[in-house]
């Protein structure tokens, strides 16, 4: 009876072992097509920063005379000091206060507004606000650049770094806005309730609660909008005039005379001015691609 027992309790460990063999999943085969067309996009884009970094390297009376993708055996940081000396100083401050001044308030305002809509009381006036937002995004920088040169105009601000900085924060709310709304929906309601129970004004909530939780969120949109703004030439371009405003991308013009262009010192100029983008970058990127691929996916 024993040895009956023992050999069916086998004859059942071997069919489970086996039936759990088969339905394993196979291995994935190795997508070699794939893995070359990313290589190609690997040197589809390595190929153009290299280029930028070695001629930069180059002297200009070399430059039309060397081969543009071998470095040169006397590098140099000629171009470096003439951008520096270029009032280089002034352009990157400029720079600095407008994407400052424009981040710090839509995002501040973005984040209310968030919070309006996922806990506000009036329902539909907040819906019609959210979807006034959400157009927003529809609507392209390049087709209100003569409605805002007007207001600018009317408003006396022309010509000055609050003419950037005002427009800036419109076009940085809708998508903040639309990023900060989901991830402030996706909070518990018992968190909110537990809050109110304590007698927690709605300020107190919005600062100790909402703003924690959804900090990856507000993360995300501070350096999307910053690395936007950062890089920003149209505005720039229209609603300023005198050199003292120009901001690092529009002062690349310096370096562009009537006959020619001293290419070297333009792209030393765009190598000093991309570095705190890839610093802000590299110090952001996990919380730029996650809470971006959350916000739009929730």
């Amino acid at each position: 009876m024993t040895t009956t027992l023992t050999k069916a309790q086998q004859s059942k460990g071997l069919a489970r072992r086996e039936r759990q063999r088969h339905s394993r999943p196979a291995a994935p085969r190795p997508n070699w097509a794939a893995g070359l067309a990313g290589w190609l996009w690997l040197v589809v884009v390595a190929v153009p920063l290299y280029w930028i970094l070695i001629t930069s390297l180059k002297a200009q009376s070399r430059y039309y005379t060397s081969n543009p993708l071998v470095p040169t055996s006397d590098p140099t940081l000629d171009n470096y000091r003439l951008v520096v000396e270029s009032d280089f100083i002034r352009y990157f401050v400029n720079s600095v206060v407008v994407t400052v001044g424009a981040v710090v308030p839509a995002v501040a305002f973005s984040f209310m507004a968030a919070y309006a809509i996922v806990r506000g009381r009036h329902l539909r006036v907040l819906r019609a606000m959210n979807g006034l937002f959400l157009m927003g995004l529809a609507i392209p920088l390049q087709a209100t650049v003569i409605p805002v040169y007007l207001i600018i105009i009317r408003l006396h601000l022309y010509d000055s770094l609050p003419a950037l900085i005002l427009p800036s924060i419109a076009f940085a709310i809708p998508l903040s806005v639309l990023v900060l709304t989901n991830f402030v929906r996706d909070i518990p309601k018992e968190l909110f309730d537990s809050m109110r129970v304590d007698g927690a004004t709605e300020w107190t909530t919005l600062w100790r609660l909402a703003a924690p939780l959804t900090r990856p969120a507000i993360l995300t949109v501070t350096i999307f909008n910053g690395l936007t703004i950062w890089n920003g030439f149209l505005l720039p371009l229209i609603l300023t005039q005198s050199p003292e405003r120009r901001t690092l991308p529009l002062a690349l013009w310096t370096f562009q005379g009537q006959y020619g262009v001293n290419v070297p010192a333009v792209l030393a100029a765009v190598v000093l001015t991309t570095l705190p983008v890839l610093v802000l970058y590299a110090f952001g990127r996990r919380q730029l691609l996650s809470g971006l691929t959350a916000g739009f996916s929730r």
